[in-house]
């Protein structure tokens, strides 16, 4: 990557405005050799020495669940049916719906389980605030189940060292301190919980305060949502929740809020926002301001990036203008490339005064209380309020919650003597101002109950294991008050318990966690007999359960604009790791970051300008000071970026997460174990080292994620190794030239007034060649094959020819589908260093590219597409005219099959593949767990093979492993299309759309993926194929790909148009001279090929344009 002062080289005329990097945009020389190498990181690059480290960790815990053989587990060892229950099949998929607190917010999920256990996560279709849809952090659920670092017993630290205990041992324990405290009341035991709601918690910790009553509770959460709840109290006198109704919504304004990812609600909203996206109808208009990209702001028609630090004043304005009711857009800078502030908020203020009850203003998370204040009066003005907002009263506990610094200062007076801490990690994430490890080393007895032995369970007396929410029961309330039920799918695996279990034991409960939970739920509702039991377990959810709407009235509140600092630190949620909760996931570390394509690290974002003014490049080490906190960090140069703010994500540096979040021992140095090495097919002890820098080590207690005291940047010498996908698989055609003139032939898009006047643009952007055939076009029925050259090669024994169609307009890039495909696939996690060697194996990527037009590379604010890439499955594919040995054919139903037994690692495949979608097995990944126990005399063998046994679970036994050497890619979830094909046969009928549901498709919560059978004009897939905005990535290579784009419109304010990328150029098509006509010849009015008449091109011409247009029918 060159210097960010570096200049961008001069760019052709023909310049492609669509660019995925800023090392692609300046075609440095780093991305020009690895796109140009005919194998990117061919074979003979072996890692050695330090680099493979980080690979060969990965083995022994997520990294090997992701790759292993799905070998079913023994019956007799777990799981085992003593009276097998009326109509099981064995290796039957059944499905179970359950609602979990996951990741800071409720999931309402519907969990697949293969012989009693849980193998895949997708999103409950009948809860309201589902849909069937789901995210990267539910979807990787099940692996974090089967994480053999998981703790599997209680571990006693009472005494010198650390010793592991039974729980009969635990109970007597806790029953000593119980009666101890009962002589006091329990004045000096402190309960430190979670912010979450869920009745039967409530119920047993109730119960533990009627046993105690001077017992007090605390709360925390590093990404709590306490500033909302205070510009609530601020904005109307009390605490209620915000609910945002966008089914009616028709200008949505988000300020620094990501409501398509980090609401609790997100999918809901998500898929309204999409519903909200047609093109033939009344389409919403997204506005977004923000100092980073959010995945909204992705999404955005109108983005300006803007300092989290200057947004409560933007507001403020945006109250202003709306209060006086009028407004004019002013003009802007003649050679401006991007709007003004000022601009941006008249145009959001023109649009929210004509859409009055049909506007929604949100504030997110890291903002202040004055923000979230200033955005409820707006809606009450606009009369959103009750319309498209709505409010709830918040949910209260059995007790009134203080918050950790009250906790602090109590175990500093020495009034607390007794802690017991349900989840979280205070030693991780709390405010480094606490110096709560000072503090949790006074407390006499210290219990803490969670899934690891992490960094607070090493400094309590008791570290206690913690059931996974697939093993026990429990309930959690929605954010919109509807009671859900959390049953165990499994038995516990590592012997732990739940958090209702351990406060029942304290509290002398009897019942069993189910009678427990039942009750609790039963008081809460009203009444619950057997049969309202029962369907509340089978939906997941208890139906008209819904909190009542609450409609507060706005208070008289001041506030006072502050000017932005020069620079500020905004600390933000991974997308892999969430608050650090999920660091020991595989999946999830190794998923790409929506905007700038990171895996396995986090880095401080910074804008082009600023790079340039700080003189620093991408990769270089910097030290980034907070009143008086410092943090050494890595630079990610990042379009987009507001200047002068820079953006780190939380949930990283772990040291106690496990072998593949990162994993120290009590002294601090890197835990040594037994990894694979997948080249030599031998053992030998690596070190599991932290993942990425820790930035909690920035936040102080006035709960701030935006940070604005003393904040200062310099260098910090070296640089750093960033692995980023984001270069990784360029289509590359013809060259680099091709690639810029034929950009269009990826990403199309245009205005909605655009696409009003041509329906079908996306169709006459292509490239019209002659594609007239030398032979008759494969067809898919029986009756019609009896003239086809090859008709039994091709012909159909079922009449169902398979595709896909992905709407631009509708798809976020949350990489829900990425995450589905690699837990329904058994695809491998390879690794930071793999990763960096362009070698991810992912079937699915997300693409991302950036929009700027000439002159505008570095464009304040460039527009962003997201595009789902998979195998394209063509029916002219040329991977198999490559292939020597016949291991990828092409089916009857038109798929693009892969023979694993028959490949020989040629590669001739991937390197003739236009669209990168081939993955090669360059290591045997799940060498381990095929094998059989391990040979004694080994350093703990016992625990190795408990653990491999564990790891097992996860695979989905429907789908073939891979070994080294094999080529993989999508198969279109093959495995689900046979299973629906056997269900329809068995009873018999034919099949309907509907029936094979991919996975990435299930997972997709905005519906933006759709599959079905191509030869059923009723189907949706048919009907999207068959719209004038469908179109094939590459159609000008006569590759025919059974998977379609729609392409992507937006809905721009008239006012703000001009600063965004110019409409498309219609029918370039070459053959006119070199270059073909460009857009000033035809311009957007297009270009039809009868103004030049048979006397131009006579009847070849007109064979063409016959052959163009079956080519586009088909």
């Amino acid at each position: 990557m060159s210097e960010a002062s570096t200049p961008t080289r001069t760019r052709s005329s023909s310049a492609s405005p669509y660019w995925r990097s800023i090392d692609e945009l300046q075609q440095t020389p780093e991305f020009m050799e690895f796109v140009h190498r005919e194998f990117p990181q061919a074979a003979d690059e072996i890692p050695a020495g330090i680099s493979r480290r980080r690979w060969m960790q990965l083995m022994s815990a997520s990294f090997a669940l992701a790759a292993a053989q799905g070998c079913r587990w023994k019956t007799e060892q777990i799981a085992t049916f003593s009276d097998r229950p009326e109509g099981y099949v064995p290796g039957s998929i059944t499905k179970y719906a359950t609602s979990i607190d996951w990741a800071g917010a409720p999931r309402h999920l519907l969990v697949s389980c293969y012989d009693g256990r849980p193998i895949k996560v997708d999103g409950n279709p009948n809860h309201p605030a589902v849909r069937g849809g789901s995210d990267t952090f539910s979807q990787a659920a099940t692996l974090a189940l089967y994480d053999p670092d998981r703790q599997q017993q209680p571990i006693d630290r009472s005494g010198k060292g650390a010793s592991n205990a039974d729980w009969s041992e635990v109970d007597a324990a806790i029953a000593a301190v119980v009666e101890k405290l009962g002589e006091s009341g329990g004045g000096t035991f402190a309960v430190l919980k979670q912010p979450t709601h869920s009745v039967s918690l409530d119920a047993a910790l109730k119960a533990v305060l009627e046993k105690l009553p001077q017992a007090k509770v605390y709360e925390y959460a590093p990404l709590a949502r306490d500033s909302e709840l205070a510009g609530a109290e601020l904005a109307f006198g009390e605490r209620v929740r915000t609910r945002y109704n966008l089914q009616g919504a028709r200008v949505i304004a988000c300020f620094d809020s990501d409501l398509l990812k980090d609401h609790p609600e997100s999918l809901a909203l998500a898929r309204d926002y999409a519903d909200g996206r047609d093109p033939d109808g009344d389409m919403n208009r997204l506005y977004c301001v923000e100092s980073q990209f959010s995945m909204t702001g992705g999404c955005a028609d109108h983005r300006l990036p803007l300092r989290s630090s200057a947004i409560p004043a933007a507001l403020a304005k945006l109250l202003s203008l709306v209060e006086s009711g009028e407004v004019t857009v002013p003009e802007g800078e003649q050679d401006a490339n991007s709007a003004s502030e000022d601009q941006f908020l008249a145009a959001l203020a023109e649009d929210l005064l004509a859409h009055k009850g049909a506007g929604v203003v949100a504030v997110g998370g890291c903002q202040s209380a004055e923000a979230f204040a200033l955005a409820h009066k707006i809606n009450d003005l606009l009369g959103n309020a009750g319309e498209t907002v709505l409010y709830a009263a918040e949910p209260a506990g059995p007790a009134e919650v203080k918050p950790l610094a009250d906790l602090a200062g109590e175990i500093a007076a020495r009034r607390v003597d007794t802690l017991l801490i349900l989840g979280g990690n205070p030693i991780y994430d709390a405010p480094v101002d606490l110096d709560f490890e000072k503090r949790l080393g006074e407390v006499a007895t210290s219990i803490h109950l969670s899934p690891y032995d992490d960094e607070t369970s090493r400094l309590c007396t008791w570290s206690l294991p913690e059931t996974h929410p697939f093993e026990s029961w429990g309930d959690t309330v929605g954010w919109d008050g509807a009671v859900g039920v959390q049953q165990p799918l499994i038995d516990p695996l590592l012997g732990g318990r739940s958090a209702i279990e351990l406060l029942c034991v304290l509290a002398g409960v009897k019942d069993s966690a189910r009678d427990f939970v039942r009750a609790a739920v039963a008081e809460k509702v009203g009444g619950l007999d057997d049969s309202g039991w029962d369907q509340l377990v089978q939906d997941g959810f208890l139906a008209d359960s819904a909190a009542e709407a609450a409609s507060p009235g706005i208070k008289d509140f001041s506030f006072e604009s502050v000017e932005a600092p020069e620079f500020e630190v905004v600390l933000t949620a991974s997308e892999s790791t969430y608050d650090g909760r999920l660091a020991n996931n595989g999946w999830l570390q190794e998923t790409p970051d929506f905007i700038t394509k990171l895996t396995w690290d986090n880095a401080a974002l910074v804008n082009p300008a600023t790079a340039k003014a700080m003189n620093v490049k991408q990769g270089q080490m910097i030290t980034v000071t907070v009143g008086g906190q410092s943090l050494d960090l890595p630079v990610y140069i990042q379009p987009g970026q507001a200047q002068g703010s820079i953006g780190v994500a939380l949930g990283y540096g772990r040291t106690a997460a496990g072998r593949v979040g990162g994993l120290l021992d009590e002294s601090g140095d890197a835990v040594q174990g037994l990894y694979p090495d997948g080249i030599k097919g031998t053992w030998f002890p690596l070190a599991a080292d932290p993942v990425g820098f820790d930035a909690y080590q920035l936040r102080t207690t006035d709960g701030s994620r935006v940070l604005t005291t003393d904040v200062s940047v310099k260098g910090a010498g070296g640089s750093y190794t960033l692995a980023t996908t984001q270069d990784h698989h360029a289509i590359d055609v013809g060259g680099l030239e091709a690639i810029t003139e034929r950009s269009f032939e990826f990403i199309r898009e245009a205005s909605q007034e655009f696409y009003q006047e041509h329906k079908a643009f996306a169709q006459e952007m292509g490239h019209h060649i002659a594609t007239k055939n030398l032979w008759k076009e494969p067809t898919f029925s029986r009756e019609d094959a009896s003239d086809d050259v090859s008709p039994n090669l091709y012909a159909s024994t079922t009449n169902n020819a398979w595709g896909m169609a992905i709407d631009l307009n509708k798809c976020i890039g949350c990489n829900a589908c990425t995450v589905a495909c690699q837990a329904e696939n058994n695809i491998p996690v390879v690794g930071k260093d793999m990763v960096s060697r362009g070698r991810e194996m992912h079937w699915i990527r997300v693409d991302r590219y950036f929009r700027s037009e000439e002159g505008g590379e570095f464009a304040d604010s460039p527009t962003v597409v997201h595009q789902p890439v998979a195998c394209q499955q063509c029916e002219t594919a040329p991977c198999e005219q490559v292939c020597p040995v016949a291991a990828t054919v092409h089916s009857a139903e038109g798929l693009n099959d892969m023979v694993y037994n028959r490949c020989v690692g040629t590669r001739y495949c991937a390197n003739n593949c236009p669209f990168k979608v081939r993955r090669f097995n360059y290591f045997h990944y799940n060498w381990e767990l095929e094998r059989g126990d391990w040979p004694a005399g080994k350093i703990n063998e016992p625990k190795v093979n408990a653990n491999r046994e564990l790891q097992r679970l996860v695979m989905n036994p429907e789908v073939t492993i891979r070994h080294r050497g094999v080529m993989e890619k999508c198969t279109y979830c093959t495995q689900r299309i046979s299973h629906a094909r056997i269900d329809a046969k068995v009873e018999g009928r034919e099949m309907v759309d509907g029936d094979v549901v991919t996975a990435c498709q299930e997972a997709c919560p905005t519906r933006a993926i759709e599959f079905g059978d191509l030869n059923d004009k009723d189907s949706k897939v048919a009907q999207a194929h068959a719209s004038g905005r469908a179109y094939g990535m590459l159609d000008g290579l006569h590759l025919r790909p059974r998977t379609q784009y729609l392409a992507r419109i937006r809905n721009p304010h008239a006012a703000l148009k001009k600063y965004l990328p110019a409409e498309p150029t219609l029918h370039a098509h070459g053959g006119h001279g070199e270059g073909g006509h460009g857009a000033d010849e035809h311009g957007a009015e297009g270009h039809n090929d009868a103004d030049h008449g048979d006397a131009e091109h006579g009847e070849a011409g007109q064979e063409n344009r016959e052959a163009e247009q079956a080519n586009h029918t088909a």
